[in-house]
């Protein structure tokens, strides 16, 4: 197979039709952000025909025109399990593909397993929502489940829950990740938010979509002075997705958690 056609098994997924459908200003986005990919299953053959193996980060900035269906980048990316090629060239070449297929700016380093091994697993930094006494009635997606703040004081705040499953809209297999949110304005009742993320159990929504529309929910019916959102999602195929947006300067630790 000629690697030039390797490309045409990328497919792209317009990001504008979820914007449209949430009715998030497109135009000028209330955010910024990236979606942060990790990929353990990246391996190529040298010069010499020895295989190798890395394992790849990679980040693609939210204002691209697309995103990639992650099946078709796992089918892209193992197109190069048999190939003969320097590692300049495979990393330099994954990236002008992607780059075309998002029709944005995508960035992508090559580590070692040496240089990984000792990565730690953590968790994120927060209080974390999972144990408060709610009960649920419902799992299907409901932004109604939240509710403007009472009048009070200005915080500051970091949440997160571990409990968040959406569906691949593809192919309905579950989604699992750990959603982080840190706001600053007054303060977001804890069980209206927990039972709004449970809200998404049963949805179909690719995850860069579901943390976007978490974000513009929470923006709009929360109204925090500055809000961000970060998913870590737990690897499928070998690769994770870790979404995050942000109105404000918000730096995503780059964490492995106990189920990535």
């Amino acid at each position: 197979m000629n690697i030039k056609n390797y490309f045409n098994l990328l497919k792209p997924i317009p990001r504008i039709k979820n914007r449209k459908n949430i009715k998030l200003n497109y135009i000028n986005l209330p955010f910024k952000g990236k979606d942060i990919w990790t990929l353990y299953e990246l391996s190529w053959l040298n010069i010499y025909g020895i295989p190798q193996v890395a394992v790849g980060k990679m980040e693609i900035d939210a204002n691209s025109t697309n995103i990639i269906e992650s099946k078709s980048l796992k089918l892209y990316l193992n197109s190069f399990n048999q190939v003969i090629i320097n590692d300049n060239d495979f990393l330099n070449l994954i990236i002008s593909d992607l780059s075309k297929c998002v029709c944005g700016k995508v960035s992508l380093k090559l580590f070692s397993l040496e240089e990984i091994k000792n990565e730690e697993i953590v968790n994120f930094d927060g209080y974390c929502i999972d144990n408060l006494n709610i009960k649920i009635n419902s799992y299907f997606y409901d932004k109604k489940l939240l509710s403007p703040p009472l009048q009070g004081d200005i915080i500051n705040e970091s949440l997160y829950s571990n409990l968040f499953k959406s569906n691949c809209p593809i192919t309905q297999q579950p989604d699992w990740a750990s959603i982080y949110i840190s706001y600053t304005g007054q303060a977001i009742n804890h069980n209206e938010l927990l039972c709004y993320l449970i809200s998404f159990r049963l949805y179909n929504e690719f995850h860069e979509e579901c943390v976007e529309r978490i974000f513009n929910d929470i923006n709009n019916i929360c109204t925090p002075k500055k809000l961000s959102v970060y998913a870590r999602y737990t690897r499928r195929g070998g690769i994770d997705i870790n979404p995050w947006r942000s109105n404000t300067n918000f730096t995503p630790s780059i964490i492995r958690l106990s189920r990535q």
